[in-house]
């Protein structure tokens, strides 16, 4: 039967020969594993139980979500096969629902290296390193993304109120508030743009011409201000802004709070991150507890 439908990809559907060989091999399996039950078993009686046995036994074994639901689709369209050639006269794997993904965890910058990025002191120094350490702190303390950040005009900041208002996803504004560090290092920063660049925009951030600076260069000063203070791969705006979520997670805010300062539409985009501050927690346990 195996053969069969191997051929039928083959030459009917014109599948590459290791897209072939990779649905052997899936197939191979299952039928080891149901024959391992009972050798009379074949596969025209094979029922759902079976399948959902064989997922569990390839879980067991440390096989991936994706691992598993790639067999799950190759058993699928062998039975499609089957039912249509008189093969089999049900699909056991229909009705059965493949394991799911895990969602990866968000990368996060630590508080101490944060600390260490941020503490290297501006004063009386030139434009370019002003600005690197503002764009920074700007997006640890506000988690705003990086075309929010971007599209910040001067006149969105209420240094008053030490309130922001940006734009987010569909149009939508919401208002952030902030530190009195980051509102130190605002005025700092507008100060010695003011009296070293001719802006010719409107734009918070602009480069040494004067222009509203663009993603790639908002990213490189990230980067640039991130080296040697994390061990981090991903160094970006967005590590920032799960960085900004962690944290106000560890320190007591609320999920509702965060979903709000985040501008998510749905507090199921929030809830990624407390599996973050729950991993963190575990490593803290383990390394802290005599009995762990």
């Amino acid at each position: 039967m195996i053969e069969g439908f191997l051929n039928y990809l083959r030459y009917e559907r014109n599948y590459s020969e290791l897209t072939v060989e990779g649905y052997g091999k899936d197939l191979e399996d299952f039928q080891a594993y149901f024959k391992s039950l009972d050798e009379g078993l074949e596969w025209d009686v094979v029922d759902a139980d079976v399948v959902r046995g064989w997922m569990e036994h390839m879980m067991d074994k440390g096989n991936s979500a994706t691992s598993v639901n790639r067999r799950l689709s190759a058993v699928r369209t062998f039975y499609r096969y089957a039912m249509r050639t008189g093969l089999a006269k049900t699909d056991p794997a229909h009705a059965v629902k493949g394991p799911k993904k895990s969602r990866p965890l968000p990368k996060f910058v630590r508080e101490q290296e944060m600390d260490a990025a941020l503490s290297k002191e501006t004063e009386g120094e030139q434009f370019k390193e002003v600005r690197a350490r503002t764009l920074l702190l700007m997006f640890y303390s506000t988690g705003m993304r990086l075309s929010e950040l971007m599209a910040l005009d001067d006149g969105d900041i209420d240094m008053e109120a030490c309130e922001l208002r940006v734009t987010g996803k569909r149009d939508k504004q919401r208002v952030i508030p902030f530190g009195r560090e980051l509102r130190e290092e605002l005025l700092q920063y507008m100060g010695c743009r003011d009296a070293e660049v001719a802006r010719q925009c409107e734009a918070l951030f602009v480069t040494t011409k004067g222009e509203r600076m663009n993603r790639n260069q908002v990213r490189y000063e990230v980067e640039k201000s991130l080296n040697g203070a994390t061990t981090l791969r991903q160094r970006t705006p967005h590590v920032l802004r799960h960085t900004f979520a962690t944290a106000m997670l560890n320190h007591g805010a609320g999920l509702e709070s965060v979903k709000k300062l985040l501008g998510h539409e749905s507090l199921t985009t929030t809830e990624v991150y407390t599996h973050a501050t729950f991993e963190q927690l575990k490593r803290i346990y383990n390394s802290a507890h005599p009995r762990a």
